[in-house]
């Protein structure tokens, strides 16, 4: 059932990136160049909705939040390698699946790619387990946990900020 969950959880996504029209190549220029702000806008929106679900669920018993821990080392070379990747290719992992769906054929390459990428990084792993993955670890952070408030109060208003933050990239037609 969990599968069926995640195909149709999947397909929906797949449908609002379509929809959202982030799938085309323009869009994923124009926010690498910071001249679009369709793709920001729609990843904050997907951050919100999911920071609200997931407290949600945990609030009423649903779920167990699990965090992952902080390791800057590991962030910032992940970074660096994703923004290398949706650099070259124009598409990042999700909008390369989506514009496959779509019959844009060239994806195919950076789904490739993006194998590779996988297979060199569990070849590497040992290594980075005694390197990258030891710079800067922070431990099991949350930005409610460090301001020590209620995690209420920061979902609330990092809405807030990201509501008057689209009202200015329209204010400024981004």
């Amino acid at each position: 059932m969990n599968l069926l969950y995640g195909l149709l959880t999947g397909l929906v996504f797949g449908f609002l990136l379509q929809k959202g029209r982030v799938l085309r190549y323009e869009k994923q220029l124009g926010a690498l160049r910071l001249m679009d702000m369709t793709i920001i806008k729609f990843m904050m929106s997907a951050i919100l909705v999911g920071m609200v679900g997931l407290y949600l669920m945990t609030d009423f018993g649903m779920d167990v939040l699990n965090l992952k821990p902080t390791i800057l080392g590991a962030n910032i070379v992940g970074g660096i390698l994703f923004g290398i990747g949706w650099g070259l290719f124009g598409l990042c992992p999700g909008t390369s699946i989506g514009a496959l769906g779509e019959g844009r054929w060239h994806a195919v390459f950076g789904i490739a790619g993006m194998l590779v990428g996988a297979s060199l990084y569990a070849t590497l792993h040992p290594w980075m387990m005694e390197t990258v993955m030891t710079w800067g670890d922070y431990g099991r952070i949350t930005l409610p946990g460090i301001l020590g408030i209620n995690h209420w109060i920061v979902i609330v208003a990092l809405i807030v900020l990201v509501l008057v933050l689209f009202r200015w990239f329209e204010k400024i037609r981004i």
